[in-house]
Protein backbone atom coordinates (compact mmCIF):
# COMPACT_ATOMS: atom_id res chain seq x y z
CA UNK A 1 0.00 0.00 0.00
CA UNK A 2 2.85 2.41 0.82
CA UNK A 3 4.44 1.76 -2.57
CA UNK A 4 1.09 2.46 -4.22
CA UNK A 5 0.70 5.76 -2.33
CA UNK A 6 4.28 6.72 -3.15
CA UNK A 7 3.63 5.98 -6.81
CA UNK A 8 0.48 8.15 -6.77
CA UNK A 9 2.34 10.96 -5.00
CA UNK A 10 5.12 10.79 -7.60
CA UNK A 11 2.57 10.81 -10.43
CA UNK A 12 0.74 13.83 -8.97
CA UNK A 13 4.07 15.59 -8.46
CA UNK A 14 4.98 15.00 -12.11
CA UNK A 15 1.66 16.54 -13.09
CA UNK A 16 2.38 19.63 -11.00
CA UNK A 17 5.82 19.96 -12.57
CA UNK A 18 4.36 19.57 -16.04
CA UNK A 19 1.68 22.18 -15.28
CA UNK A 20 4.32 24.62 -14.04
CA UNK A 21 6.32 24.05 -17.22
CA UNK A 22 3.20 24.64 -19.35
CA UNK A 23 2.49 27.87 -17.45
CA UNK A 24 6.06 29.06 -18.17
CA UNK A 25 5.60 28.24 -21.86
CA UNK A 26 2.32 30.19 -21.98
CA UNK A 27 4.11 33.29 -20.68
CA UNK A 28 6.73 32.97 -23.41
CA UNK A 29 4.61 31.72 -26.30
CA UNK A 30 3.38 34.71 -28.26
CA UNK A 31 4.30 36.16 -31.60
CA UNK A 32 6.49 39.02 -32.58
CA UNK A 33 4.31 40.81 -35.12
CA UNK A 34 6.08 42.46 -38.05
CA UNK A 35 4.82 46.05 -38.16
CA UNK A 36 7.25 47.06 -40.90
CA UNK A 37 10.40 45.74 -42.46
CA UNK A 38 12.82 45.34 -39.56
CA UNK A 39 10.35 46.47 -36.89
CA UNK A 40 8.40 44.05 -34.69
CA UNK A 41 5.88 44.69 -31.93
CA UNK A 42 4.84 42.28 -29.24
CA UNK A 43 2.80 41.83 -26.13
CA UNK A 44 4.82 41.54 -22.90
CA UNK A 45 7.96 39.47 -23.33
CA UNK A 46 9.90 37.50 -20.72
CA UNK A 47 13.67 37.02 -20.44
CA UNK A 48 13.31 33.66 -22.20
CA UNK A 49 11.90 35.39 -25.29
CA UNK A 50 15.12 37.26 -25.95
CA UNK A 51 16.68 34.25 -27.70
CA UNK A 52 13.73 34.15 -30.14
CA UNK A 53 14.29 37.85 -30.83
CA UNK A 54 17.98 37.18 -31.42
CA UNK A 55 17.07 34.43 -33.90
CA UNK A 56 15.11 37.06 -35.87
CA UNK A 57 18.20 39.27 -35.94
CA UNK A 58 16.79 41.84 -33.51
CA UNK A 59 19.48 44.36 -32.59
CA UNK A 60 17.41 46.51 -30.21
CA UNK A 61 14.59 45.75 -27.79
CA UNK A 62 12.46 48.72 -26.70
CA UNK A 63 10.36 48.28 -23.56
CA UNK A 64 7.35 50.61 -23.60
CA UNK A 65 5.83 49.16 -20.42
CA UNK A 66 6.48 50.60 -16.95
CA UNK A 67 7.58 48.11 -14.30
CA UNK A 68 4.85 47.20 -11.82
CA UNK A 69 1.96 47.89 -14.16
CA UNK A 70 0.53 44.44 -13.46
CA UNK A 71 1.24 41.78 -10.81
CA UNK A 72 3.53 39.03 -12.09
CA UNK A 73 4.86 41.12 -14.96
CA UNK A 74 8.53 40.35 -15.73
CA UNK A 75 10.88 43.03 -14.42
CA UNK A 76 12.58 45.21 -16.99
CA UNK A 77 15.97 44.58 -15.37
CA UNK A 78 15.62 40.83 -15.96
CA UNK A 79 14.77 41.34 -19.64
CA UNK A 80 17.61 43.87 -19.98
CA UNK A 81 20.07 41.34 -18.50
CA UNK A 82 18.89 38.66 -20.94
CA UNK A 83 19.24 41.12 -23.83
CA UNK A 84 22.76 42.08 -22.73
CA UNK A 85 23.73 38.41 -22.47
CA UNK A 86 22.41 37.87 -26.01
CA UNK A 87 24.27 40.90 -27.38
CA UNK A 88 21.07 42.88 -28.02
CA UNK A 89 20.75 46.56 -27.08
CA UNK A 90 17.91 47.32 -24.66
CA UNK A 91 16.11 50.58 -24.04
CA UNK A 92 13.26 51.55 -21.74
CA UNK A 93 10.77 54.14 -22.97
CA UNK A 94 7.95 53.44 -20.50
CA UNK A 95 4.57 54.85 -21.53
CA UNK A 96 1.71 54.89 -19.01
CA UNK A 97 -1.59 54.22 -20.74
CA UNK A 98 -1.68 56.09 -24.03
CA UNK A 99 0.01 59.21 -22.62
CA UNK A 100 2.66 59.53 -25.31
CA UNK A 101 4.63 62.74 -24.87
CA UNK A 102 7.12 64.61 -27.07
CA UNK A 103 9.86 63.21 -24.78
CA UNK A 104 8.72 59.66 -25.62
CA UNK A 105 8.83 60.49 -29.33
CA UNK A 106 12.26 62.12 -29.02
CA UNK A 107 13.64 59.03 -27.21
CA UNK A 108 12.10 56.73 -29.82
CA UNK A 109 13.47 58.79 -32.74
CA UNK A 110 16.95 58.88 -31.16
CA UNK A 111 16.90 55.11 -30.63
CA UNK A 112 15.89 54.51 -34.24
CA UNK A 113 18.65 56.82 -35.53
CA UNK A 114 21.31 55.19 -33.35
CA UNK A 115 20.23 51.60 -34.05
CA UNK A 116 21.36 49.45 -36.92
CA UNK A 117 19.24 46.38 -37.42
CA UNK A 118 15.79 45.04 -36.60
CA UNK A 119 13.88 46.37 -33.59
CA UNK A 120 11.42 44.66 -31.24
CA UNK A 121 9.19 47.00 -29.22
CA UNK A 122 6.84 45.63 -26.59
CA UNK A 123 4.26 46.67 -24.01
CA UNK A 124 1.32 44.83 -22.44
CA UNK A 125 -0.45 44.12 -25.74
CA UNK A 126 1.72 45.73 -28.41
CA UNK A 127 -0.68 48.63 -28.93
CA UNK A 128 1.35 51.32 -27.13
CA UNK A 129 4.44 50.29 -29.06
CA UNK A 130 2.47 50.45 -32.31
CA UNK A 131 1.02 53.88 -31.49
CA UNK A 132 4.40 55.24 -30.38
CA UNK A 133 5.91 54.29 -33.74
CA UNK A 134 2.82 55.63 -35.53
CA UNK A 135 3.16 59.01 -33.80
CA UNK A 136 6.87 59.15 -34.65
CA UNK A 137 6.08 58.42 -38.30
CA UNK A 138 3.34 61.07 -38.26
CA UNK A 139 5.73 63.63 -36.81
CA UNK A 140 8.09 62.79 -39.68
CA UNK A 141 5.29 63.65 -42.16
CA UNK A 142 4.25 60.16 -43.29
CA UNK A 143 0.73 59.51 -44.57
CA UNK A 144 -1.93 58.92 -41.90
CA UNK A 145 -3.59 56.33 -44.14
CA UNK A 146 -0.31 54.45 -44.61
CA UNK A 147 0.39 54.52 -40.86
CA UNK A 148 -3.08 53.24 -39.98
CA UNK A 149 -2.89 50.58 -42.69
CA UNK A 150 0.51 49.37 -41.48
CA UNK A 151 -0.86 48.93 -37.95
CA UNK A 152 -4.00 47.18 -39.22
CA UNK A 153 -1.88 44.73 -41.23
CA UNK A 154 -0.19 43.75 -37.94
CA UNK A 155 -3.55 43.37 -36.19
CA UNK A 156 -3.74 46.73 -34.42
CA UNK A 157 -6.66 49.08 -35.04
CA UNK A 158 -5.39 52.61 -34.50
CA UNK A 159 -7.91 54.34 -36.78
CA UNK A 160 -9.14 56.27 -33.74
CA UNK A 161 -5.73 57.98 -33.64
CA UNK A 162 -6.18 59.64 -37.07
CA UNK A 163 -6.75 63.09 -35.53
CA UNK A 164 -3.61 62.81 -33.40
CA UNK A 165 -1.59 61.58 -36.38
CA UNK A 166 -2.69 64.58 -38.45
CA UNK A 167 -2.04 66.96 -35.55
CA UNK A 168 1.48 65.57 -35.32
CA UNK A 169 2.10 66.30 -39.00
CA UNK A 170 0.88 63.25 -40.92
CA UNK A 171 -0.31 63.97 -44.44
Amino acid sequence: MRKFLALIAAFVGMGAAANAEKAEMRVMSHSFKPLADGFFVSPQIAPGDVEAAKALGVALIINNRPDGEEPGQPKSAAIAAAAKAAGIAYLEIPVSGMSISPAHLDAFDAAMKENEGPVLAFCRSGTRSTVLRAFARARAGDSADAIISEAADAGYNIAGQRGALIALGAK
